[in-house]
């Protein structure tokens, strides 16, 4: 059974898009408590732990290509607030402004380095002071290059929707299989109706097993280039 056709039949009442905002089931103030107390012990954890593994990549970035350790690009967070999401540099470019262009596979704009660092997703662990800031989460809907969401807000309807919870370092879209490039606006709307799912079932205990998922997810980096 194809990916599509069993969120179909299992979350059908998450169907059909476009799903407006006013739809959303609000989020409990007690799992919104215990997604906090998550997101800070978690990531501070984390990044006492893998501290020397952080320094060394930030060398070995500096040694494989000129440029920063760490990308920084405007992203739109919870009520469509602006942040800049951290990320080490995975490319010889620094995109951030009313035109980005999308990761596509075997993109020569990728380094060496940096093919390694998004197909493990060791990429992202710089967002942990993002979730540790309360810019981003854990657990919740992947956010986009800001001109992206301008782009998608206009031709797929509810795609702010998203922003009703804090963007994440993984989502249930990323678990169910969608990330990576979306060459199509079909593939994007693909993704949104997990976010949207995400957004109206919220819970404390949907987001721990959003994290178990994650560990498979990288371990098995389908999508990811």
């Amino acid at each position: 059974m194809g990916i599509e056709q069993h969120f179909a039949e299992t979350y059908a009442d998450a169907l059909p898009l476009p799903l407006a905002p006013s739809r959303a089931r609000p989020a409990a103030a007690i799992d919104l408590a215990l997604k906090r107390i998550l997101d800070i012990g978690l990531s501070l954890t984390l990044i006492a732990l893998i501290a020397p593994l952080l320094l060394l990549i930030v060398l070995l970035i500096r040694i494989d290509s000129a440029g920063p350790a760490l990308f920084r690009q405007t992203r739109l967070g919870l009520g469509g607030q602006p942040f800049e999401i951290l990320k080490f540099r995975t490319m010889n470019v620094l995109e951030n402004g009313n035109r980005v262009v999308q990761a596509t596979r075997n993109d020569p704009r990728v380094t060496r380095l940096g093919r390694f660092l998004r197909q493990t997703s060791i990429d992202e662990l710089p967002q942990l002071i993002n979730v540790l800031k309360g810019e981003m989460s854990l657990v919740g809907p992947r956010p986009h290059a800001r001109a992206h969401d301008a782009y998608y807000g206009a031709v797929i309807d509810g795609y702010n929707a998203r922003q009703q919870m804090k963007p994440g370092i993984t989502g249930w879209a990323q678990v169910n299989g969608f990330r990576g490039e979306t060459p199509t606006i079909a593939s994007m709307r693909d993704r949104v109706a997990y976010d949207l799912w995400y957004v109206r079932h919220f819970d404390f205990a949907l987001d721990l097993k959003i994290l178990a998922r994650t560990f498979f997810e990288v371990v098995r980096p389908r999508n990811a280039h």
